[in-house]
């Protein structure tokens, strides 16, 4: 064995065993448990960073561990790969997107491999590939067929300089995400799929998602949005200027009913747009909301405006007249694109009546026996109360209320209760050029057809030149040229949204060469669902709520028999960095690299100076923050590994923190990462240089080596639960590491010494393996075990060496230590005091006292109160 701990060789060989051997190649084996983790695939970007080292690295940990159980276990990689990125870079260094991106994947496979995760890359995917996306283009084919496909004008947030749809969550302070340009409202034909059709069913089936974290869940059930309301009527009577028309309001508090003073339209409302016709004001103010900003916080803090239409509606119950406002706070795309407006009871409305001078009419008051006090002068009272100023519904509290109100709107023909849902269809279309293309063709006559089923996949060109603004395909009219039954078509140019493609790729990896199926039945359903689903909480919302709304219409056309796709969820946290900088005289910072800048601590760990390494003058400390480019503060993983090897930077990964908060990257804690290989390494070594060995014969040991034994099950027991169960995998380290200590501790001078470090360092290298994987295939080796530790089963708890033989008491007098001696495991407490009062370390302290009470906590403390 080499004296010296050498990483870079030692991985190096390992992984080329790996590879070799096809290790973590798998197959569908129906006499084996099976075991799916799967970490969230990485955007092709052309490096790993932190983020992606700490999510890989717990996700190798789990897969590790449950190979070592037995089971069989399926950890595979790709490449979530389309995107408005690679065209942005492509444009940038004057090349394609496809070549961009081919070439970022070499170079990150190859980081992924450097770092040990024991992948199995027979089942890589990229999903910028034809025979990926050839898959969902079929299936938004079957989804049109079933009516879950559609096409609508839209009004959309549009980029201008990127030109493209934005969500409303990339719409920032008006400004799109990425480009930073003003935001404008545009109308676009859009194609949507009907997540809304299996909105109560995604909603019910969280709770049966009981390995999820609850913040993840409680994140979905809001966006989903559930209410049960009631749909009302109003009426805009005829004039000489219009005929009879009617609006519906939908709301979750008709107790309030009696209190609406006005309605509230969308600007963009037909009724709002035919009053506009002859009333320049009006048009005017529906101009100025096209642009106005549509992320709900936006809604919430921007300023309230309207217009009078000139129109004027019927209460539904009262008959009375109330005015119709046209407000930049209601949107079109939202519910029915009209509100009803209850200002004394809703703060929204109050500030905007307030605006306005319009009347405020106090229907709810405090509950009986309440304290809340009531000030239509200051504020909406917004909580639920009793009815006042409601006519026949007055003294009603709000569940009684709502039954009333519902039972008389629906006898008026003017209402009905209903469910509604704050989740909307999901717009998938999108105007870039780099993603799939949507597969449906426009006929002469204005129909949309899908592209039949043996003309797919519709094939992105790759060998294209980007010019910044339009997409080539769009660019290019002859690439929509084609035909439909003989008849000329077009194909569609917008491309979809690229969560399509992060949708299903967890499916795909189940048979990812299978070019006549999306799935393989047999496959899918062996696999699936995935047993632990590993990324960061950022993707709470959209990306787990399509997978799980793609996972049901998979189930729904028969490609899958499960109903949820991931089985047991971790949300790891961020991993963050020191940030360095220098502000120069108009306020402006430059941003240091942690490697480029030395800092020093004092003995409390606070950073006392910091200096660039380049001019040797100071710099500031911003303190810890995320790792980005904008602060420089980003730590490249492919250094460390240079320095100190993979299984340095996975220990520490582990080590720091529990998986799902955030890590603070501290250089001193990789380097004592490195100290424990290196002390492991050692220890070994040293132990394999002992003269003699023998089998352990459990039957001769002798007290110190039984307290040894029992350590060691001790934390064979702790580190099985915290990895396995309560994955805190930091804890099962730290067990680790103090078992460690007290073995380097032991001094071993007979072969059953000896014998026993043996057990005990086969048991470590065991228990490291899926968090150091290189050097405890070494060790393993080493150490003269057959075959390799990756097909090692876990060690096991030997329960008979966690019963002590004897118990160490500890004996105080008035509570201060005075002995310590062994017992008996069973011995009572009357022996036990009774060898306290012959110990001569404790007579000493009571004689000429009197004991006046002994207290004792059985196997662990005696207590002489004496004076």
């Amino acid at each position: 064995m080499q004296e010296q701990y050498n990483p870079q060789e030692i991985e190096a060989k390992v992984q080329q065993y790996w590879q070799e051997e096809k290790v973590f190649e798998v197959k569908a084996d129906d006499s084996k448990e099976k075991f799916y983790c799967l970490s969230m695939f990485p955007y092709p970007s052309g490096k790993l960073h932190m983020g992606h080292v700490r999510n890989y690295t717990i996700g190798d940990v789990v897969s590790r561990y449950q190979r070592m159980l037995g089971k069989n276990v399926m950890q595979p990689m790709g490449w979530d790969s389309f995107g408005l990125p690679a065209e942005n870079a492509a444009i940038n260094n004057n090349t394609a997107p496809a070549k961009w991106t081919y070439s970022n994947i070499d170079y990150m496979k190859h980081q992924l491999k450097q770092l040990g995760f024991g992948y199995d890359w027979s089942r890589e995917l990229a999903t910028c590939t034809p025979e990926y996306y050839r898959w969902e283009q079929w299936l938004f084919t079957k989804l049109y067929e079933k009516g879950l496909v559609y096409k609508k004008m839209s009004t959309v947030n549009w980029d201008p300089i990127d030109q493209t749809v934005l969500a409303n969550e990339q719409v920032i302070d008006g400004r799109g995400w990425r480009s930073g340009a003003l935001v404008e409202q545009k109308e676009i034909p859009q194609w949507f799929i009907k997540i809304t059709d299996y909105a109560q069913e995604l909603l019910d089936d969280l709770d049966t998602l009981d390995e999820w974290p609850e913040q993840v869940k409680a994140m979905q059930r809001n966006w989903i949005g559930r209410s049960e309301g009631i749909e009302i009527d109003f009426e805009i009577p005829a004039t000489e200027q219009n005929k009879q028309e009617q609006f519906t309001v939908y709301t979750t508090r008709p107790d309030t009913l009696m209190g609406v003073t006005y309605v509230a339209l969308a600007a963009q409302h037909p009724l709002c747009i035919a009053a506009a016709v002859n009333n320049p004001e009006l048009s005017d103010f529906i101009q100025s909301c096209k642009n106005a900003k549509t992320a709900e916080a936006d809604l919430a803090t921007m300023e309230k405006l309207g217009i009078d239409t000139g129109l004027r509606a019927k209460h539904p119950i009262t008959g009375e007249e109330v005015q119709v406002w046209a407000a930049n706070f209601v949107l079109m795309d939202y519910g029915t694109g009209a509100v009803m407006s209850v200002p004394a009871h809703d703060q929204r409305d109050f500030e905007f009546a307030q605006k306005y001078s319009l009347p405020i009419k106090q229907v709810i008051q405090p509950a009986t026996g309440s304290d809340l006090d009531v000030d239509l002068t200051k504020a909406a009272f917004t909580e639920k109360g009793e009815l006042v100023n409601s006519a026949e519904f007055d003294g009603l509290e709000f569940d009684a209320a709502f039954k009333a109100i519902a039972e008389k709107l629906e006898s008026l023909g003017k209402g009905k209760v209903t469910v509604n849902f704050r989740l909307r269809d999901w717009g998938v279309s999108r105007q870039r050029y780099w993603g799939a293309p949507i597969p449906m063709m426009n006929l002469e006559n204005g129909e949309a057809v899908p592209v039949p089923e043996d003309q797919l996949p519709v094939i992105l060109p790759e060998d294209v030149t980007m010019n910044g603004v339009t997409s080539p395909i769009k660019a290019d009219p002859e690439w929509a040229k084609t035909e439909y039954n003989g008849q000329p078509a077009y194909r569609e140019t917008d491309t979809f949204d690229t969560f399509m493609e992060s949708s299903w790729y967890y499916a795909r990896y189940c048979s990812p060469q299978s070019d006549d199926t999306m799935l393989d039945p047999t496959e899918a359903n062996y696999w699936l669902p995935v047993d632990q689903y590993i990324g960061g909480i950022e993707h709470a919302i959209l990306h787990l709520l399509y997978s799980r709304f793609f996972h049901k219409l998979l189930r729904d056309v028969g490609l899958v028999k499960s109903n949820e796709p991931f089985d047991r969820l971790l949300c790891q946290g961020m991993v963050l960095a020191e940030t360095f900088y220098r502000e120069d005289e108009s306020g402006a910072k430059t941003w240091f690299s942690p490697a480029d800048v030395d800092a020093q601590y004092d003995e409390k760990g606070r950073m006392t100076k910091a200096i660039y390494k380049k001019d040797e003058l100071p710099v500031q400390s911003a303190g810890m923050g995320k790792m980005s480019k904008s602060k420089n503060n980003g730590i490249d993983p492919q250094t460390v590994i240079e320095q100190y090897g993979a299984d340095t930077v996975r220990l520490f990964m582990m080590f720091t923190a529990p998986p799902e908060q955030t890590l603070e990257w501290v250089d001193s804690g990789v380097e004592g990462a490195n100290r424990f290989l290196r002390k492991l390494w050692r220890v070994v070594n040293e132990h394999l240089s002992a003269d003699e060995l023998t089998e352990l014969d459990l039957s001769q040991l002798t007290g110190e080596q039984k307290t040894l034994r029992r350590e060691l099950h001790k934390t064979i027991k702790k580190v099985t639960d915290d990895i396995g169960r309560r994955q805190t995998f930091n804890t099962a380290i730290a067990a680790i590491m103090e078992f460690m200590n007290k073995l380097a501790k032991f001094k071993a001078k007979t072969a059953q010494d000896n014998a026993l470090v043996r057990e005990a360092l086969n048991s470590i290298v065991l228990l490291l393996t899926p968090i150091t994987p290189h050097i405890c295939h070494q060790l393993w080796q080493e150490l003269g075990n057959e075959g390799a530790i990756e097909t090692s089963p876990w060690p096991q708890v030997d329960e008979s060496a966690l019963v002590e033989d004897e118990k160490l008491i500890v004996v105080q007098v008035n509570g201060k230590l005075r002995a310590k001696f062994s017992v008996p495991a069973d011995a009572s407490k009357e022996d036990v005091e009774a060898k306290a009062m012959t110990d001569e370390d404790v007579t000493r302290f009571i004689d000429g006292k009197t004991v006046r009470k002994v207290i004792y906590v059985p196997g662990k403390l005696l207590n002489i109160v004496a004076n």
